[in-house]
């Protein structure tokens, strides 16, 4: 889904400078430790295979109405088999069908692009394998079934003063004007999550230039009337949360329960699927959107660096046996992901490969 001309749909937020020396310190002392624990022994992850995405020649779509309205608390419920759905329809035939993407214009004009999958057995197996469980889930009994975005003690850091508003990463997020939250990935491109511009069936009223929702492809790019001059993320593949630092998450958001403030949130991965990244971190309505990142080893520049490997969707309760896993989840990155958002960026699928 990619949405163009966008300069009506987000805007930067400048707050006050206030005291910051106790959330320096705070984030420091949760952040150094894992970080120098990973330098110790820095992961080498595989090679990634990225397929090659071949589009077919846009079909005009009736106009958009812009009719839906936003939908911040976006909740799920699966069960086991939708779990596994990535392993079940592993098939290379229905991959068309499933990156196939829409494209809104400003004026409400739509189109639809078709695409064919130019991959190999190799591919097949990057794609497709399902990463392992890395903790023992969290376990509610059906009867306590309450929907749940705050874990225990609430985890997450107003930041505050430009003196970190400004600087990266914090600096690349943005607050979409539907009320979700977005990360700049390009100089004229922000990543966020379809529900905040979709509602399946037709498009939030604000929403201009759009690419279409289930949890597992809940992404879509906004694209910039104008080239900003920000510092923006680089998008990867999601790696095994092995080889993230710490094997931690982090995102920034706009929660809707701390109005006008920046919110920075890290934690460990839970469990990972082959489309879905299950985790603890503490969130509210507003957060949807955020660009998940990590902090990946870079072999040729030797050190961390921070990548987008997801975007944060909402809640999803998993049953499984019988018994509700609570999580808040974002959507994995996954190779044919990474060459899809690539491809609307670039509009070269030569320059989509993974670096």
């Amino acid at each position: 889904m990619i949405v163009r001309d966008s300069s009506d749909v987000f805007s930067f937020t400048m707050m006050t400078p206030r005291e910051s020396s106790l959330l320096r310190t705070h984030l420091l002392l949760q952040l150094l430790l894992p970080l120098t624990l990973s330098l110790l022994h820095p992961p080498h992850p595989p090679a990634v295979h990225v397929p090659t995405l071949i589009p077919h020649a846009p079909m005009p779509l009736i106009r958009s109405r812009f009719s839906a309205q936003t939908q911040l608390d976006f909740t799920t419920h699966c069960n086991s088999s939708c779990f596994h759905r990535g392993e079940q329809e592993a098939q290379k035939e229905q991959l068309s069908d499933k990156l196939a993407f829409e494209t809104l214009y400003a004026d409400g004009s739509r189109t639809l692009t078709t695409v064919d999958v130019e991959g190999d057995e190799e591919f097949e197996e990057d794609h497709f394998a399902h990463p392992s469980p890395k903790r023992g889930p969290r376990v509610m009994p059906r009867h306590k079934r309450v929907r749940r975005q705050i874990y225990g003690a609430d985890g997450r850091f107003n930041i505050q003063g430009d003196n970190f508003l400004l600087d990266y990463p914090f600096s690349t997020a943005v607050r979409i004007s539907t009320g979700c939250t977005g990360v700049l990935v390009s100089q004229q491109h922000v990543l966020t999550a379809a529900h905040c511009v979709h509602d399946g069936k037709d498009y939030v009223k604000g929403a201009r230039k759009l690419r279409e929702v289930s949890m597992d492809f809940d992404y879509a790019l906004l694209e910039l009337r104008w080239p900003h001059r920000r510092p923006f993320m680089r998008l990867s593949v999601a790696p095994s949360s092995d080889d993230l630092a710490g094997n931690r998450i982090h995102f920034s958001g706009f929660d809707s329960d701390r109005s006008g403030e920046l919110v920075y949130r890290f934690c460990p991965v839970e469990e990972e699927s082959s489309d879905l990244i299950y985790q603890h971190c503490d969130a509210r309505p507003g957060a949807s959107g955020s660009g998940v990142y990590g902090r990946m080893w870079d072999n040729s520049l030797e050190r961390w660096e921070r990548k987008v490997i997801g975007i944060f969707s909402g809640h999803q309760w998993l049953e499984i046996d019988g018994e509700n896993r609570d999580y808040n989840v974002a959507v994995r990155i996954t190779p044919l992901k990474f060459a899809q958002i690539c491809y609307w960026v670039h509009g070269n699928r030569l320059d989509c490969v993974q670096d």
